[in-house]
């Protein structure tokens, strides 16, 4: 039996959220906010945050700073369950931090990468990865030293019969490369939203695009947004409505539907019943700040189950 049903190496933060901005920031004034949360952040963290939150047995390998952020960040991991016995500490970088200026609709984000962009292969303890049934990788554009050894990360994991999703996030420097064509290769099943689709695929049409994807990858996930979500086969096309909820935050949607749809994915369940959940994760996540502060919350989470007529 493996000792985890999936493992994750990626990246931590906090993420430092101030809402009620002015869409125009003007330089030299102080703009006061009408609100603030310092939540646990990064994509990979959430995932693996509200995975454990979710009943999956997650392994975690990150490398931080030795500060106060670190300390703070993978304390919230702990309290959710996630294994940390192999993450590294740097010495001289500090763990990164990510600030979103919300506005009400689109939103500035601005992330100091810190100790993510050393993490490499020699970090990674590979027979700990190796250890679990699936393992997943997020923000693959951060991943500044890794990048370049992932590919040979990836095969040595599909040796070891693992199955590998991807979510890359957004690439800060506009390029959409960065060796991801001997990535995608390995990978089961690739995570990105309608414009990532497209910025990987090279395409500008989202059908296109995912016609492109589809040449290299067995199963694309694409979320998108009030449109809900489909996953695609190179013999099937299946999509679920969003659900509608009061949202307070959408930080880290994204993030939480990956985790909804892999813990019911790493089951063996139908696509509709994964995609599903990966709604439901998304939707609950928006109801509070940031994007694992509704996952905190064991009893809430059962209660909106309950009201949407989802019971596991």
């Amino acid at each position: 039996m493996s000792n985890f049903d999936i493992t994750i190496a990626g990246e931590i933060n906090l993420d430092l959220i101030l809402y009620g901005l002015p869409g125009e920031l003007p330089l030299e004034q102080e703009i006061l906010a009408s609100g603030l949360e310092v939540t646990l952040g990064s994509s990979s963290a959430i995932t693996a945050h509200n995975l454990a939150a979710l009943g999956s047995r997650i392994g975690f390998i990150t490398r931080v700073g030795l500060d106060q952020l670190g300390a703070i960040a993978l304390d919230r991991l702990r309290e959710r369950g996630v294994d940390l016995g192999r993450i590294t500490h740097s010495e001289k970088s500090q763990t990164g931090l990510t600030v979103l200026l919300t506005h009400g609709g689109p939103r500035h984000i601005l992330t100091y990468p810190g100790s993510m962009a050393e993490m490499s292969l020699a970090h990674l303890d590979v027979e700990y990865l190796k250890s679990a049934r699936h393992f997943h990788l997020s923000s693959y554009f951060l991943h500044r030293a890794l990048i370049p050894q992932i590919p040979s990360l990836f095969a040595e994991l599909k040796q070891a019969g693992l199955t590998i999703s991807l979510d890359t996030n957004d690439d800060p420097s506009g390029q959409w490369a960065d060796g991801i064509d001997r990535v995608l290769p390995y990978v089961d099943v690739l995570m990105p939203n309608e414009r990532e689709a497209c910025k990987l695929a090279g395409k500008e049409d989202f059908k296109d695009a995912v016609h492109s994807l589809l040449r290299d990858i067995p199963l694309l996930v694409v979320k998108r947004g009030a449109k809900g979500a489909t996953a695609f086969t190179s013999k099937e096309e299946v999509s679920v409505k969003a659900i509608p909820v009061e949202v307070v935050d959408p930080v880290g949607a994204g993030d939480s539907f990956n985790a909804g749809f892999l813990h019911k994915w790493t089951r063996e369940k139908a696509l509709a019943e994964c995609l599903a959940y990966g709604n439901l994760a998304a939707a609950f996540s928006t109801t509070k700040p940031g994007g694992t502060e509704a996952f905190r919350d064991a009893n809430y989470w059962k209660a909106f189950l309950a009201a949407h007529a989802f019971l596991s």
